[in-house]
């Protein structure tokens, strides 16, 4: 499907009265992270509460040469507010179909690799695999298809996923708000939708067919699931699709003004990078390393310090367990991107990116524990 504007909508695709693009996109657009000098970055660190002015500071090369300074704040933060604990979970893809061209993405409708979605019967086989592992947070996972992947497909597997886990995180195509109240009916409670790149320039040419074309549609997906009852919403951009500083910077500015907008919602954040797939092996971020990753993740802790930062395992071990404790709070584990992985006798589908980090459940808790910090199956309590 094409749609020759992506600042547009699709048919049937709801529309939110929300100013909130607007300012991100106007605060992203008058800021030019040159200007900043190292004597703005230690006025940044010296804040008790830091503005959108300080975050675009500790996020500028100015603050390169300080890293050491942003990690160590960025620890005081973490500990502040999440004392020794990390949370674990891991993700279950359950279907890759995919209906959009996103010219990055393994899942891409036109890539030529193995496709399937997990039956009733395997999507309980995955689930009770993962479950033996100790787990007690899941993200279920599809590629963007509504042929494949619609909203009574989903609702199922969460529900299936509800009796094994306490926590069911949902990585799927933007929905609208009542699809959204369905699936929080059936048992989900968290949502995470990346915008990938939030230069509107840049994500046009990304993004030349599918739904996911509607750049301000994505863009609301955290609002309408909130709308929907969802209590936690994720924040990411992928990084290396577009400069980092501006898709960083809009990332963190986008997840805040929702937690002004929305006071109750519990916000989380990833730093996704580019990674190789299945299509394009040749894939990896341009100009995003580990040191740079590294100072997004510490500008994000120090501007949004009660958000909970996920590293998945795109990275490598020795760099998640470098930062878990002093910014990150939550990593996955026993990870496969591809579907049907995870039990035997359950037939599987291409995965949609390559991982750095292929430990077990065990093996991470282990890493955690080392590093004199606890590792969590969940926190909070259903009632």
């Amino acid at each position: 499907m094409r749609h020759t504007d992506h600042m547009g909508f699709f048919p049937r695709q709801e529309q939110l009265e929300s100013p909130l693009m607007q300012q991100v996109l106007g605060q992203v657009a008058t800021t030019d992270f040159s200007v900043f000098t190292t004597r703005d970055v230690r006025a940044a660190l010296a804040h008790r509460t830091r503005t959108p002015g300080d975050f675009a500071a500790l996020l500028s090369p100015a603050a390169a040469p300080l890293l050491e300074d942003l990690a160590l704040a960025a620890k005081r933060e973490t500990r502040d507010h999440f004392g020794t604990s990390i949370q674990l979970f891991t993700p279950l893809y359950i279907a890759n179909y995919c209906a959009n061209l996103c010219t990055y993405c393994g899942f891409a409708a036109d890539n030529r690799i193995h496709r399937m979605r997990l039956t009733p019967e395997g999507i309980d086989a995955e689930l009770r695999a993962i479950a033996a592992t100790g787990l007690e947070e899941i993200l279920l996972l599809t590629g963007e298809s509504p042929k494949f992947s619609d909203t009574a497909y989903i609702a199922d597997a969460v529900r299936r996923a509800a009796r094994h886990f306490r926590t069911v995180g949902l990585e799927i195509q933007p929905v609208n708000t009542e699809d959204y109240r369905t699936l929080h009916g059936a048992g989900a409670d968290a949502v995470s939708v990346y915008q990938e790149t939030y230069n509107p320039v840049a994500y046009d040419p990304l993004h030349p067919g599918g739904r996911k074309r509607s750049f301000p549609y994505r863009f609301q997906s955290q609002e309408r699931a909130l709308r929907g009852g969802m209590r936690s919403v994720g924040f990411g951009a992928l990084l290396g699709l577009d400069d980092w500083h501006a898709d960083a910077l809009a990332t963190g500015l986008h997840a805040a003004l929702v937690q002004q907008a929305y006071p109750a919602a519990e916000i989380s954040l990833s730093c996704p990078r580019l990674r190789p797939t299945v299509a394009d092996a040749s894939v990896n971020p341009r100009d995003v390393h580990e040191h740079q990753l590294f100072q997004i993740l510490c500008a994000y802790r120090l501007f949004l310090p009660y958000a909970s930062i996920t590293v998945s395992t795109r990275e490598r071990a020795i760099f998640r367990d470098n930062v878990i404790g002093v910014v990150a709070t939550k990593v996955s584990a026993g990870v496969s991107t591809g579907v049907g992985d995870h039990a035997e006798g359950v037939d599987s589908g291409d995965a949609q990116f390559e991982i750095a980090d292929g430990r077990s459940v065990a093996e991470v808790c282990d890493a955690v524990r080392a590093r004199g910090l606890q590792p969590v199956m969940t926190d909070h309590v259903l009632v």
